[in-house]
């Protein structure tokens, strides 16, 4: 499993939309990867629980975290490989790792906790929760929307992680994201 979830190597600028559920990062990392003429990588758990939930009406379960990662990296890697000097991430694993501390009572797997912690990015955009909540077949914290945050942004500070916290409107959140991007593509 361990070369699974390892990060292929790269010369691409990596960008990690990171936080929340329904806190606008599908929609941002749409956007940006069309500006930017660029690969972007959907989040993977999103298609992977959508079917189980279609199939069965079940949700998340601690057994569907590796799945999850190892689909994640796989698509990952592969759009690296498509990607114009810059890859739009709508995830990561250390998001994944961060959903698993929050739903299975601190439970993270080994080898995802390693590779959530050595893959490399080069900004994580941390969205915060002031976009009005839309529910759908898998959100289900719209009362916890502050607790997950924190959960989100205490991961970034623990492990300084390089990130900007975003806030406001879908405009002012891509201007934002696209100012920071453009400094790190003229280094």
């Amino acid at each position: 499993m361990e070369k699974k979830l390892k990060q292929h190597p790269s010369n691409l600028v990596k960008i990690v939309l990171f936080g929340p559920e329904s806190t606008g990062k599908t929609t941002l990392s749409v956007q940006l990867s069309a500006h930017y003429k660029t690969a972007c990588v959907p989040e993977f758990s999103r298609a992977y629980l959508q079917e189980k939930w279609d199939k069965t009406k079940k949700v998340c379960e601690i057994k569907d975290i590796i799945p999850i990662a190892n689909g994640q990296m796989k698509l990952e890697n592969k759009l690296a490989k498509e990607a114009n000097k810059l890859l739009i991430c709508d995830t990561d694993l250390l998001e994944t790792k961060v959903y698993s501390e929050a739903y299975y009572d601190g439970f993270v797997d080994k080898e995802l906790e390693k590779y959530a912690l050595e893959n490399q990015y080069d900004l994580y955009l941390l969205t915060y929760i002031d976009t009005p909540w839309e529910a759908d077949d898998l959100r289900d914290r719209p009362t916890q929307r502050e607790e997950m945050f924190m959960a989100f942004k205490h991961a970034l500070d623990k492990y300084k992680k390089p990130y900007i916290l975003l806030k406001g409107d879908k405009k002012t959140r891509f201007h934002q994201a696209v100012k920071e991007i453009d400094q790190l593509l003229k280094k």
